[in-house]
């Protein structure tokens, strides 16, 4: 377990609403501060670790050969016609994290994947490469302790102080979620998780595509509409119906998945917004390409892509363990951060790009 200490930074701030209150001393966890280690060498294998700047080529195998494997993934991509939007909100609900304020944007065209990128979609991508996710190098990830079995809890000797829920799971990874004794067989339409925002810049850089920025997610995310909470507008359950994957019950003693799911659900689950584009709230949080910050100009700004540097990634839509009275941050003006090679049971991503 010391070694486990060393690698993950176990750094987790705990003062939850429990009220829709506009408090600025807010800082529900939403999975946020489950980070590895910041300093020193990381205690990584610096030669072998993925570098989000490179894709590793290593056509190990025949069936993936050339441009056959793009070939070969899906692409279904919606387009955003370029334009003036509005980003943020004058009404925030977790102040601390820089929801606002409401401010205008002017966005070239680009596309967003339809979907979150699924199991299947990343095993393309790693048979074709033989790359290995920073969670395989650390040799561990953060996974919900609901999910886990018995004899994967028994091998744990620690948890996050702060949030008994999160664990450090040895050999969590894509293809084993919830640790060894897991697997994804039957989850291939499901978006994978436990990829940090390398792994997921590395895989969008490979497919020909990039990350989005924060203002073209929130622009997706709104699907065409102005001032509303959701993808589809202000009523989390419009004519009583799901659409959306997140927590029901008491947060973190009882999941009683009304909604049809207790961890991730299939990437065309639930209704589309009005672009075309599904699960952009809950699910899994989605990584994009801004660095971390909380201060934003009124002004009117033409494709802003965040600060130059930082230390943490941008991330949004919240995920299936938000819960209004743990983490409200499946609203689309919502916003949470994690260092680049942080990886959990509850992070994914999706791809964007300027032009086809």
């Amino acid at each position: 377990m010391r070694l486990i200490n060393k690698l993950l930074q176990l750094m987790v701030m705990f003062s939850c609403i429990f009220l829709r209150v506009r408090g600025d001393n807010d800082d529900c966890t939403c999975g946020r501060r489950l980070n590895r280690e910041a300093n020193g060498n990381n205690f990584i294998d610096n030669e072998n670790c993925p570098d989000s700047g490179s894709v590793p080529v290593d056509k190990r195998n025949e069936k993936y050969k050339g441009d056959s494997v793009l070939d070969a993934l899906p692409n279904e991509m919606i387009l955003i016609e370029g334009g003036v939007y509005s980003i943020g909100t004058d009404n925030p609900i977790l102040v601390v994290d820089g929801e606002g304020p409401k401010r205008r944007v002017v966005l070239d065209n680009f596309y967003m994947d339809k979907y979150e990128v699924s199991n299947r979609n990343f095993e393309i991508f790693v048979e074709a490469t033989g790359y290995r996710t920073e969670a395989e190098k650390f040799g561990n990830s953060f996974v919900f302790e609901g999910l886990l079995s018995e004899g994967v809890k028994e091998g744990i000797a620690e948890a996050v102080a702060q949030a008994p829920w999160w664990l450090p799971v040895v050999k969590a990874d894509w293809r084993h979620p919830e640790g060894v004794d897991s697997t994804i067989q039957d989850r291939m339409d499901h978006p994978v998780i436990h990829v940090s925002w390398n792994d997921a810049s590395a895989f969008c850089k490979w497919a020909g595509k990039r990350l989005p920025t924060e203002a073209e997610w929130e622009v997706a995310c709104r699907g065409g509409l102005n001032e509303r909470l959701y993808p589809w507008g202000n009523k989390l359950m419009p004519n009583h119906k799901h659409r959306i994957n997140i927590w029901q019950g008491e947060f973190p003693h009882n999941n009683t998945a009304e909604d049809g799911y207790k961890g991730t659900a299939p990437i065309n689950e639930y209704p589309s917004n009005g672009y075309g584009l599904h699960n952009m709230a809950g699910n899994v949080w989605e990584w994009t390409s801004d660095w971390w910050n909380t201060r934003h100009s009124k002004d009117q700004s033409n494709n802003p892509v965040g600060p130059s540097s930082g230390s943490d990634k941008v991330k949004k839509g919240g995920s299936y363990l938000c819960h209004e009275s743990y983490c409200f941050r499946y609203r689309c003006a919502a916003r949470s951060q994690n260092t680049p090679d942080t990886s959990a049971g509850n992070l994914g991503f999706r791809c964007a790009t300027s032009s086809l």
